[in-house]
Formats: structure tokens, sequence, C-alpha cells
């Protein structure tokens, strides 16, 4: 499997281009990199291609925060400008004056 260029980056809030839920990126795999297993409880029809990067997102839907794994051809810029709620999120990244989010370095040991 050849890795492509990642379209997405760290600290970038992303939302699903089907599902109802949107996050902030704080890990990419450059491909597909979860189990056969969950690869296979995906819909065939739905199933995408292990050959593009994979997003982990702390993510949130109306009902609950939760961690998702998403792959890029499913996901598009989410712009609204709203913060993630995700209590993860906070724990990460800090949100600057633009409504970025940047790795919280402080945070990191």
């Amino acid at each position: 499997m050849e890795a492509r260029s990642a379209k997405f980056c760290i600290g970038q809030v992303v939302k699903h281009r089907i599902y109802p839920f949107r996050g902030v990126i704080f890990d990419v795999d450059p491909v597909f990199s979860n189990t056969d297993e969950w690869w296979e409880a995906i819909p065939e029809n739905m199933r995408p291609s292990k050959d593009q990067p994979f997003y982990h997102l702390f993510a949130e839907n109306e009902e609950t925060e939760y961690v998702a794994y998403v792959s890029e051809q499913n996901l598009v810029v989410d712009d609204s400008g709203e913060p993630v709620r995700h209590p993860r999120a906070r724990e990460f990244f800090r949100r600057d004056r633009k409504g970025r989010y940047r790795i919280d370095r402080t945070g990191l040991n």
C-alpha cells in the first residue's frame, strides 16, 4: 500500500460528510491502521479504501463525545467556528484567538 499525503492536519476541526458528527484531529495514519474486524464491520457498499489517510478525532455528536477513526474520503472541513466540547480536546490543545486548535506543549510530559 502506498501512502498519500494527508489533506487535513492535527488540530483541524472536521465533520463527517454523511453522519452528523464533528471533531478535532489528534492523530493521522498515512494508511489504514486499525483491525480487519473494524474495517469489515463497515457495510461493504460504504467501506473505504485502506490506502488513504485515516484520522483519529476527539469527536462529538448531539448526544455524546467519543474517539472516532475516519477515512479521509469521509471528512470535510468544519467551518462553523464552534468550539469542540470533547473534554480530551482541552487536554491536548489550546484554542487560539482565531479558533484554531494548537497542540498545548505545556501539558505534554
